[in-house]
């Protein structure tokens, strides 16, 4: 019997990421499986229906009868109560369900006989590498964070040498030098500015340097 695989849109306000993009709906359809996402999923990251619906996907307009014939329900951050309460006895879903803050939600999908995979929790072991949503959005979040920081300050970044005059660099400083930040640091140099960095743990000062920051 064919599994199939649900992908539904994003509940949580401001957020544009989608859980699929229509590039790898071909390597899921590739394993046997049936691939339906939700009319509208990648609307906030630039992807059509249509684009879906070429690359093999099923577009599905009927939220709530997606996810009560779903197998697996996938999504990037934890579904609502009401979502929990559409899903099948036995069905799989697998997203950030941030375990810790949300015992409710947990207690709700136990109680209705769903197995949830909480992805935040999945060991970063070797095996489970490609399965490390934390380091990649960590490293995306990291690079936002500068980009909308550039946005906002209204200055130049580099520095900037005219017959005119010279604009200095602007100076950026990093709390924080784990995947977030390493990926900030080398996000703001790229931009020209001059960057310095803070962590408590004196061991990244190598990685922080490398990126040609003070640490």
């Amino acid at each position: 019997m064919q599994m199939t695989v649900s992908f539904s849109k994003e509940t949580h306000a401001g957020e544009t990421r989608a859980a699929i993009i229509p590039e790898l709906v071909g390597k899921l359809t590739a394993l046997g499986a049936k691939i339906e996402v939700e009319s509208g999923l990648g609307a906030g990251c630039g992807h059509s229906d249509a684009d879906y619906e070429k690359a093999g996907a099923t577009v599905r307009a009927d939220r709530t009868a997606m996810l009560q014939s779903a197998d697996i329900v996938v999504q990037v951050r934890k579904p609502s109560p009401d979502d929990v309460a559409l899903m099948r006895e036995g069905a799989v879903c697998i997203a950030l369900l941030d375990p810790f803050q949300s015992p409710d939600l947990i207690q709700a999908l136990a109680q209705r006989g769903v197995s949830a995979i909480s992805l935040e929790m999945v060991p970063r072991s070797t095996r489970a590498q490609k399965m490390d949503v934390l380091s990649s959005q960590a490293s995306l979040a990291g690079y936002a964070a500068v980009i909308a920081a550039a946005e906002q300050s209204g200055k130049i970044f580099p520095m900037m040498m005219t017959p005119a005059g010279t604009i200095k660099p602007v100076k950026v400083f990093i709390i924080g030098a784990g995947v977030a930040g390493l990926q900030a640091i080398a996000t703001a140099k790229r931009l020209g500015a001059k960057v310095e960095a803070f962590d408590t743990r004196p061991v990244l000062e190598e990685q922080v340097k490398s990126l040609g920051a003070k640490f």
